[in-house]
């Protein structure tokens, strides 16, 4: 048997009728830039993530830039300061603090979880800290309780990184409401996806911030053709509103297919040398990817990869040792290191068949 990483048409197949028709709804209407299909979509996404306001844009990274930028726009924030972010996140999460002109400050995760350690935060707040940017890695969401209190002790605003983490709830509350601000990606292969192309998008309950942003994204435009800022081209257009429209009715079931698969692999993988992931108190994990870990890594990739399982490794380099930051490449981030060394991510979308599933699972407790 072969089972592919991720099929992106097998993902997209269920709903080829329905996004063909939102396609040629856009192409009828004549509107192809922030019409009413963004409109739509992002009344309807914030409605689903619960946040008063949605501004689309063009991707995950615009959007994490946009919210800083606002925070400067409004003087919360200025280039300089620092903003704490994990050492074990994509690169995004990153070049967005440092595109914004600010100082990214590493901290340390929690090596069962992945996510940012809140144990860790404080002993990183200086003088020129202005917020926190936890990251809800591969699907669950950041201990949001501690890192909230400990945001409001220090008079510090909390942006989160959304975009491995499309309806996944702490206690409850959807991931993009549960800080200040918050970016979101629907990279293709996201749990709400874009089709042939990129997207994203900020929310916030922040009536003041979302105004700026809204400006910032479309030139720096608070109406047409004056400028208020010195702003981006960052808009999310109206065929990808549209098909993630369609794509935003079905999350809450592609998300429950990809918890019924990750509970096939929690119940069925034994092998003693894979670590299987663990899911932080009060969260609903909505598994983006299913991390394990192996010593043996590479091994146990190379021996899935002989029987036909994909897999990938997210990430092979962390950020402190890639050459874009070689001012961190000296730097020790242990944690981090041993995830990135020993990291595996084993095949998982809602696309995936219980033989599909049942085949990872026999080949994993075979090695």
């Amino acid at each position: 048997m072969k089972v592919p990483f991720l099929d992106y048409r097998a993902v997209n197949e269920p709903f080829f009728e329905e996004e063909s028709a939102a396609v040629r709804r856009v192409m009828e209407s004549g509107w192809y830039i922030l019409g009413r299909e963004v409109e739509a979509f992002e009344a309807e996404y914030a409605v689903f993530v619960g946040a008063k306001h949605c501004i689309g844009c063009a991707n995950g990274l615009d959007a994490l830039i946009l919210c800083l930028e606002g925070y400067k726009a409004l003087g919360i924030v200025a280039r300089g300061d620092e903003v704490i972010v994990p050492s074990n996140t994509y690169i995004a999460s990153i070049l967005a603090i440092s595109r914004a002109g600010l100082m990214p400050i590493l901290v340390e995760p929690d090596l069962n979880t992945y996510e940012l350690n809140p144990a860790r935060i404080e002993a990183a707040i200086t003088a020129k800290t202005r917020a926190i940017l936890p990251v809800h890695l591969y699907g669950q969401c950041a201990d949001m309780t501690k890192i909230n209190k400990i945001a409001r002790d220090h008079r510090l605003k909390v942006i989160e990184d959304g975009a491995q983490s499309h309806g996944a709830t702490h206690f409850g509350v959807h991931s993009g409401a549960l800080g200040d601000a918050a970016g979101h990606s629907f990279y293709p292969g996201k749990n709400l996806g874009a089709v042939g192309g990129d997207a994203g998008c900020v929310t916030t309950n922040d009536d003041d911030l979302a105004k700026v942003i809204r400006a910032l994204r479309n030139y720096g435009s608070d109406y047409k053709y004056h400028f208020e800022y010195q702003g981006y081209n960052s808009r999310l257009d109206e065929i990808q509103a549209a098909m993630m429209r369609v794509k935003l009715q079905h999350l809450d079931e592609t998300n429950a297919r990809r918890q019924q698969v990750a509970a096939h692999y929690l119940d069925g993988i034994k092998n003693p040398k894979i670590i299987l992931p663990q899911t932080g108190e009060g969260n609903q994990h909505v598994y983006h990817i299913f991390a394990i870990r192996s010593s043996q890594r590479d091994a146990l990739q190379n021996f899935l990869k002989e029987n036909g399982v994909g897999t990938m490794i997210h990430y092979p380099i962390p950020p402190h040792k890639q050459p874009a930051y070689c001012e961190w490449n000296n730097l020790s981030y242990p944690i981090s290191e041993k995830i990135h060394a020993e990291e595996l991510s084993l095949p998982m979308s809602p696309a995936m068949t219980d033989e599909e599933t049942e085949y990872v699972i026999e080949q994993c407790n075979r090695w």
